[in-house]
């Protein structure tokens, strides 16, 4: 009796076959997907386009005066814009949550535009607590004008009119009375002369 042959094992097929065999489905999901994949494409085009538009007029309305509220992951020129527009009215804390994100999001220019807003804006606060021979609040308004002429300077090294200003503030700091001394620095100044060798009003200011 002669013994049963064994049986083969199937070869698997081979990866041609294997193409040809998955050739039909392929090109029908490629025929459903590319389509698909353009769509979602236009999609987000058209949503940062859109972006984009409400973006600018935001911009705009905020150049313009008018108000309008900023989420703070808005795009950069967006947050400065309303940083800009808080600051120019004296709306500090209102701007700090802005600042910060400007800080993570935004162009060392971007930022750097951002702190010369802000200090511009503590220089007049100073200047019209000077005017009004109210002493003692301007010489923190001083400082905090000087350091962030400082942070924009180096953000913006080429920035002229922070430059200048940081001048004019550091020149009514010297040349503030004897009452400014607890700040640290020699100020010998008499108050009527306060204004003596500061070259007319800061230039540079908006």
């Amino acid at each position: 009796m002669s013994a049963k042959p064994l049986s083969l094992l199937a070869r698997p097929p081979s990866i041609a076959a294997l193409l040809h065999r998955a050739r039909g489905p392929v090109r029908t999901g490629l025929l459903v997907a590319v389509p698909l994949v353009g769509a979602a494409g236009a999609i987000l085009c058209a949503g940062l386009a859109w972006r984009d538009v409400s973006a600018n007029r935001a911009i705009a309305a905020l150049e313009a005066g008018t108000d309008r509220p900023v989420s703070v992951d808005a795009p950069p020129e967006l947050l400065l814009a309303r940083i800009r527009f808080l600051v120019a009215r004296e709306r500090f804390e209102a701007a700090e949550p802005l600042l910060a994100a400007l800080d993570r999001t935004g162009s060392a220019d971007l930022r750097g535009r951002a702190q010369i807003s802000l200090a511009n804006a503590r220089l007049r606060q100073a200047f019209a607590k000077l005017e009004a021979g109210e002493l003692d609040p301007a010489a923190p308004l001083v400082g905090l004008a000087r350091q962030a002429y400082r942070r924009a300077l180096t953000l913006r090294p080429e920035a002229w009119d922070a430059k200048f200003n940081l001048d004019v503030a550091s020149r009514l700091v010297r040349d503030f009375p004897e009452r400014g001394r607890e700040h640290g620095e020699e100020m010998p100044a008499d108050p009527k002369k306060i204004w003596t060798d500061i070259p007319g009003q800061p230039r540079g200011l908006p």
